[in-house]
């Protein structure tokens, strides 16, 4: 059977099998693995997370609508959709099939089919986005959150709701290359959505490199801008309030064999789904065995939710070395998509100036 013609199979396994689940037997499970097991630990005492960790999945962040009301995959379909996503073939970018209900549009996503020769189109994938932990689902959970119960990020306040108009406002009156200004921050090689906090899987360069003293807690992300995350573990206060910064300004203390670490501070340029500067984020680092720390997190902001939302996400444990991926700010990619807008409205007064035009 060709791989193309497994995938068909394993989703319609995977998908087309009406099985409710509560997923009571997976929550107990993973209590009980963290309650019995004895974690590594520091000189200090405390439990040892360093090493490298990957938050690749196929799992979406909010559910989708075709899983509506199903918190959890049963055992079996979890099982024959890690098949199908971890098949050999699989483009490790096409995160976006599990929300497609449709058997043969998701083989044709998941494939990158070209439908009329039957060729695949992928651009090595097979090469620089494969890793030594195959990309799957997390866990049996249909969605990365976790409250509130239907997988949602809560609608956003009326607030917030006036903020983003007015930003798709001002957008709209400008050109798409107008400023630097306006362009998004990753493309600026300033700030990637995904770093945190909080930490969310991106499509690619996954990998978390953890290091751990008495005193502070350092992770660093392999799609970054060279800037670790360094979290005080001393008790000292939060920085001044007047001061903001993308990452926000993190706290960490241990809670029996969980770090916990909060953040506040952050500019209103970061804009995580829609956040403003009063965005408060909690963290919970669980190492609840030997190959999987449980990452959980909270984030609140009355000016954009209407409530609090939560997610969790198992870092699994995979190898390094971590890969420098040399992106700053000095990007000159900015200057020349700069110059096409530039040039664009000197043609225009060319042709504004021409005999005859109106």
């Amino acid at each position: 059977m060709s791989h193309r013609s497994l995938a068909a199979v394993m989703i319609a396994i995977g998908w087309l099998v009406p099985v409710a689940a509560s997923g009571q037997s997976q929550a107990r499970s993973a209590a009980d693995t963290a309650a019995t097991w004895t974690p590594p630990r520091t000189p200090d005492g405390r439990p040892d997370l360093q090493g490298f960790w990957t938050t690749q999945t196929f799992t979406p962040l909010e559910r989708p609508e075709h899983l509506a009301g199903k918190e959890f995959f049963t055992e079996e379909e979890a099982a024959a959709l890690h098949q199908q996503f971890t098949a050999e073939g699989v483009d490790p970018l096409a995160r976006s099939a599990i929300n497609l209900d449709d058997v043969e549009a998701r083989e044709t996503r998941l494939y990158q089919t070209n439908r009329d020769d039957g060729t695949y189109v992928h651009y090595d994938n097979e090469l620089w986005l494969r890793t030594v932990v195959p990309k799957g689902l997390s866990s049996r959970r249909t969605s990365l959150i976790t409250d509130p119960p239907d997988g949602q990020i809560p609608p956003l306040t009326p607030e917030a709701e006036q903020r983003m108009a007015a930003a798709r406002e001002a957008r709209g009156q400008r050109g798409a290359f107008d400023g630097y200004e306006i362009r998004p921050l990753s493309e600026r090689c300033i700030a990637w959505p995904h770093n945190g906090p909080p930490m969310v899987p991106p499509a690619y360069n996954d990998i978390h490199q953890i290091f751990q003293t008495p005193d502070h807690v350092v992770v660093f992300t392999e799609l970054t801008n060279n800037s670790p995350r360094i979290i005080p573990l001393d008790g000292r206060p939060f920085i001044s309030d007047k001061i903001r910064q993308f990452p926000g300004d993190s706290r960490g203390h241990w809670e029996g064999d969980t770090l916990v670490v909060e953040t506040t501070n952050f500019t209103d340029k970061t804009r995580f789904q829609r956040s403003s500067d009063a965005l408060h984020v909690v963290e919970r680092f669980t190492r609840v065995d030997a190959d999987t720390i449980l990452y959980e997190f909270t984030v609140d902001d009355p000016t954009s939710w209407t409530s609090p939302w939560s997610a969790e996400i198992p870092m699994v444990k995979t190898e390094g070395p971590l890969f420098e991926y040399a992106c700053h700010e000095g990007n000159y990619d900015v200057r020349h998509l700069l110059e096409i807008y530039r040039n664009l409205e000197i043609q225009a007064a060319a042709d504004a100036s021409e005999p005859g035009s109106k």
